[in-house]
């Protein structure tokens, strides 16, 4: 593990601000109208991202989910190219094809969200071969949450890469609930980790996902693992979204007592707290860290609505590579 120097800890105060940011202010495109498709946002989930994005080297690769804004904000996206996309705009990253669900950066490592629960399990197998076959020492990070984990694809890719020993990590981000399903009753296990038994890999555990160096620490060790050919690991962290499962989800199933519970545990405010009480940033900078970003992604919805629309003849291109 590297040793995190005062810059690095301000870089994940910046990100976790910007994907807590970045969110609230899709959230409130999407009342009023500009946003369009499903989006789904990770609001108190912003340390299982960030930490897990900082222990890779910048050219490793990872395959996201439908609730991927966070892990695309984490492995370096540009605001307003990705705020553009899901406006649905010409200068969006996929030129506004693909929307909320289905961001990809592939310049910075990101092989894609998916709209399809599990969708990134193979892909991150497919990649990890790649890198295998090709020696090229990087490592894929498949995101996922806990509804996934009852998919067959999790199942298949966790055998398939345990078998040929990918350099794969598969990283649960388990937030509570598969949509309204509390995971409890949908997996008869106490914690989802344990699954790696059954492959033969081992199993880590983040008891608080909200601890942003909780998660770097272990990722850096899961990371020295599979980066040194030992084969895949299966990783889960205990964190929890504070919105609804979508922008269409009030969130009924759940009491107000619990989110605010989870609120009192918010992962910006645990970091904001760990730099001031070992005077590692002080309390003006990273107000000032707070006021760039914010600015930033107001610029970056100013880029986005005043971008057009993707021109009618564009509708044919990038169906096939070529």
């Amino acid at each position: 593990m590297k040793n995190l120097e005062k810059k690095d800890f301000l870089e994940m105060f910046k990100q976790m601000q910007e994907i807590r940011l970045f969110d609230l202010k899709v959230a409130q495109l999407v009342k009023k109208g500009k946003v369009p498709g499903m989006t789904h946002f990770s609001v108190g989930e912003e340390a299982a991202s960030v930490g897990a994005m900082y222990a890779l080297n910048p050219d490793d690769y990872i395959t996201s989910n439908h609730r991927g804004h966070g892990q695309a904000i984490a492995k370096g996206i540009d605001l307003n190219a990705m705020m553009a996309e899901i406006l649905g705009k010409y200068t969006g990253i996929c030129k506004g094809k693909g929307g909320s669900m289905h961001i990809a950066d592939v310049d910075s490592g990101n092989l894609g969200a998916n709209g399809i629960v599990g969708g990134g399990h193979g892909m991150s197998v497919g990649a990890a071969l790649t890198q295998k076959m090709k020696n090229t020492g990087k490592i894929v990070v498949c995101f996922f949450g806990d509804g996934a984990t009852n998919e067959g694809s999790f199942h298949e890719a966790m055998n398939m890469a345990s078998i040929w020993k990918l350099p794969v990590i598969f990283y649960c981000i388990n937030n509570g609930y598969g949509i309204s399903a509390n995971i409890s009753k949908m997996v008869n296990v106490k914690h989802i980790y344990e699954r790696a038994a059954a492959y033969g890999v081992p199993g880590m555990f983040i008891e608080d996902g909200n601890n942003v160096l909780d998660v770097y620490n272990k990722f850096t060790e899961a990371v020295k693992y599979v980066r040194e050919g030992n084969g895949p690991v299966l990783i889960e962290s205990i964190t929890y979204r504070w919105l609804g499962h979508s922008s269409s989800d009030p969130g009924r199933y759940r009491t107000r007592e619990e989110v605010d519970e989870w609120k009192q545990k918010d992962p910006i405010e645990n970091l904001r707290k760990y730099l001031l009480e070992n005077s590692i940033a002080t309390e003006q900078e990273l107000l000032d860290i707070e006021a760039s970003v914010k600015q930033a992604i107001e610029e970056a919805v100013v880029f986005a609505e005043n971008s057009p629309l993707p021109p009618l003849e564009t509708a044919f291109e990038d169906i096939y590579a070529d």
